[in-house]
């Protein structure tokens, strides 16, 4: 067993507080948000149940976590409704509306431009 694994497999929670598995080894019955999201569910409130760990050069701390979440007592997403729908469409709409020229760029507006690309870059 490497060290490294070594140091992210603590199922009894001493270390951290919450139960913690190497990358990929988390047991069945737990998820991660996205993998929540993708089966049509959201935590609902509940607490963090376990954590995977992996080491990572991008990270000052050198570790990346990925916090788990129980499945079985995950709740379903709430549907989509017209006023949501509307303020969503109007958001997007906002991002995409040049502030200079008014006019819908068909994109979302990058902040480091601050314009569509025709007024940031004018020929």
């Amino acid at each position: 067993m490497s060290p490294t694994f070594g140091q992210c497999f603590d199922p009894t929670g001493a270390t951290y507080g919450v139960p913690t598995f190497p990358w990929k080894f988390a047991p069945a019955g737990y998820a991660t948000r996205r993998q929540l999201r993708a089966r049509g569910l959201r935590p609902g409130g509940q607490p963090i149940a376990a954590q995977v760990m992996r080491r990572s050069t991008r990270r000052k701390s050198g570790v990346s976590v990925a916090y788990l979440y129980r499945i079985e007592r995950a709740k379903p997403v709430r549907p989509m409704t017209p006023g949501r729908a509307a303020a969503l469409a109007k958001a997007m709409l906002a991002r995409r509306t040049c502030p200079l020229c008014q006019t819908d760029a068909g994109y979302c507006i990058p902040p480091s431009l601050g314009a569509c690309v025709p007024c940031a870059y004018p020929s």
